[in-house]
């Protein structure tokens, strides 16, 4: 597995600034919608950003109850069982990258399910080359800049998927990589 040093397809990339919770959901419906078996979602962002909220927004959108998503932060991994098999690694309390290894993520990843992978910067190097990754930045106390950048050719589908799907009302606002998103930094 190579760490790609910004996105494989450098035009998919794309934007949504969420200022609501709902939102945020709406967003990870559409998430939901759009992954397909075998998508690895890299999250990236500080403290409080909004990485366990999209996951669990978005496997309750792939028929997850609410109440049983958890952050994995203690636990490390959960998984769930949705449409997709859904797997959430918290990779901030591991020592070093090499740990992500030793809990399986070789054998989730290659699985039918779909890994969901917090703090992923930190294991960059062990993702497979084509991810999405997911750059999540809290700019406000309820809004959200969501940047997705494509690593290849299974994500860049993700992110035509998300672009497609249309939100049916014209809350939350979509911005081209143009607009809005400066090319994803290593």
């Amino acid at each position: 597995m190579n760490p790609p040093t910004s996105p494989a397809f450098p035009g998919d990339t794309w934007c949504f600034i969420s200022t609501t919770e709902n939102e945020t959901e709406r967003l990870a419906r559409r998430l939901a919608e759009a992954l397909q078996p075998g998508a690895v979602v890299a999250l990236i962002g500080n403290l409080g950003a909004g990485k366990t909220r999209l996951v669990r927004a978005v496997a309750e959108a792939l028929g997850v109850d609410r109440q049983s998503i958890a952050s994995p932060t203690f636990v490390l991994v959960h998984e769930y069982e949705g449409r997709l098999p859904i797997y959430h690694f918290d990779t901030y309390r591991l020592r070093d990258a090499g740990d992500f290894l030793s809990l399986g993520a070789d054998e989730y990843m290659s699985d039918s399910g779909v890994c969901f992978i917090e703090w992923a910067d930190r294991v960059i190097e062990h993702l497979p080359a084509d991810h999405l990754r997911v750059e999540i930045t809290a700019t406000s106390e309820t809004a959200r800049e969501f940047r997705f950048g494509a690593t290849g050719k299974k994500s860049a589908a993700i992110i035509a998927r998300l672009v497609n799907n249309q939100p049916s009302c014209d809350t939350g606002r979509e911005l081209g990589a143009d607009q809005c998103c400066p090319p994803l930094c290593p």
